[in-house]
Formats: structure tokens, C-alpha cells, sequence
């Protein structure tokens, strides 16, 4: 995938964050003296080229209620029929599948802890497999970026 000039301004200036307004497009194309409808496309086209997965807030999960890492060893005939269950709750995100006993990794969210005890409780009864509730003990702030600057 080429990266234009556009694209390496875009990407460097605003991968860790957006402006906060209501026409935040708008905004980024002023900053960068060009149109909205040239930053759009920009966007558009890196996506499409899988240079970009999303544009979307990042949400400090602690502040918003209560979140826990599960895990799951799901027998390997059971894998599609537990992993649908599993994507019906709404409180599920980031459901995937990993090599290793425990098989099924996905985070559980929930307005507070107790919440999150009833869901396990369940997904244990719904399943017939035991949870591993793997509450974060320490947030580690890692802020990965990439600075394309000009390739020359």
C-alpha cells in the first residue's frame, strides 16, 4: 500500500487523537490546509487498503464501570456453537479465538462487579465450561505510535 503526503500527515498528526467538535473532519482538513472531502477520502482509502482499521474514541473502561478478561477451554466441536453464545451478550467484546487450552479469550463489561458475577454465573450455566475471570490488576498506559514523517 502507498502512503501519500496526505495520508503520513493525517496519520502522524491525529493517530492519538482527534479534535473534539462538531465537525471534527472539517477541523483536521483546515489544520492541514486542504478540503474535508480530501481528508475523507484519505481515510476511506487507507481503510480500504487495511492501512487503518478505525476511527473511534477509546474509552477509559475504569470510569465507565467494571471490565474483566475471560478466558474459556472450549472443546474444539463446541467452538462455534459456544462462540455464538458467547457474541449474543452485549457486554462481550473482543471475542477471539487463541492456541491453547484455554481457547476462547474475550473482555466482559458491565456497569459494576456484581453485574460481571452474574454473567459468568451465566455463561457457566449456559455452557457447562468454567470461566476464568482475569480482573486487571494494574493498568499499564501504552501509547503505540507510529510517526510516518516524509519519506525522504
Amino acid at each position: 500500500m502507498q502512503i501519500d503526503a496526505l495520508s503520513r500527515r493525517l496519520i502522524d498528526r491525529y493517530q492519538h487523537g482527534m479534535p473534539l467538535c462538531a465537525e471534527p473532519y472539517r477541523a483536521m482538513a483546515e489544520e492541514l490546509g486542504c478540503s474535508e472531502h480530501e481528508v475523507l477520502a484519505c481515510l476511506r482509502q487507507l481503510h480500504e487498503g487495511g492501512g487503518l482499521s478505525r476511527i473511534g474514541p477509546v474509552f477509559e473502561h475504569s470510569r465507565a464501570g467494571a471490565s474483566t478478561l475471560v478466558a474459556l477451554a472450549v472443546p474444539e466441536a463446541r467452538l462455534e456453537q459456544i462462540a455464538a453464545r458467547i457474541n449474543a451478550f452485549p457486554e462481550v467484546n473482543h471475542n477471539y479465538l487463541r492456541e491453547h487450552r484455554y481457547n476462547l479469550w474475550f473482555v466482559l463489561t458491565g456497569p459494576d462487579r456484581p453485574h460481571l458475577d452474574r454473567l459468568l454465573a451465566e455463561i457457566e450455566a449456559d455452557t457447562g465450561l468454567t470461566p476464568l475471570d482475569l480482573p486487571m490488576q494494574q493498568a499499564f498506559r501504552i501509547d503505540l505510535g507510529f510517526p510516518l514523517g516524509d519519506p525522504s
